[in-house]
């Protein structure tokens, strides 16, 4: 599989971060909105969305299909892609489940932050291997935004 890398801004990074933290103990979750160009994902969107899993938020997450169709409505009008979904693991680390595993596509990237105690602390992106056994950690890049 190629490497992918996945650039992230300052503010989206802190916006995904105060999300955990405000959804803590529960795991929050959104969209990732922006483009790819060569294997180079620039994310200028992190779009939040409900956690409608409401049997066991505090270690799933759920995006329903019409939250999706929203982000998908939401991305097309600001002319960007859905380039992956981010969540956090409130007191577990930034590392994806075999759930996780279970429920991501190919191609995608998945950020997790890990939530200690209501506190953000790391944050990783990962990809599914195309023939979905495995994550694969994706290289984040946090900077200042594009102009």
């Amino acid at each position: 599989m190629e490497r992918t890398v996945i650039e992230l801004p300052t503010a989206e990074w802190e916006k995904i971060r105060q999300h955990g933290s405000a959804d803590y103990p529960n795991e929050c979750c959104g969209f990732l909105l922006g483009a790819e160009t060569d294997g180079h994902k620039r994310v200028v969107e992190a779009w939040p969305a409900p956690n409608s899993r409401h049997d066991s938020p505090r270690n799933r997450f759920l995006i329903t299909a019409e939250d999706w169709r929203e982000g998908e409505k939401h991305a097309e009008q600001a002319k960007l892609d859905i380039l992956g979904f981010y969540h956090s693991h409130p007191d577990h680390p930034a590392r994806p489940s075999e759930y996780d595993r279970e429920h991501a596509w190919p191609w995608m990237s998945y950020i997790i932050l890990a939530v200690e105690k209501r506190q953000p602390a790391a944050m990783t992106s990962w990809v599914l291997t195309e023939d979905r056994t495995k994550f694969e950690e994706e290289p984040l890049e946090i900077c200042q935004p594009k102009s």
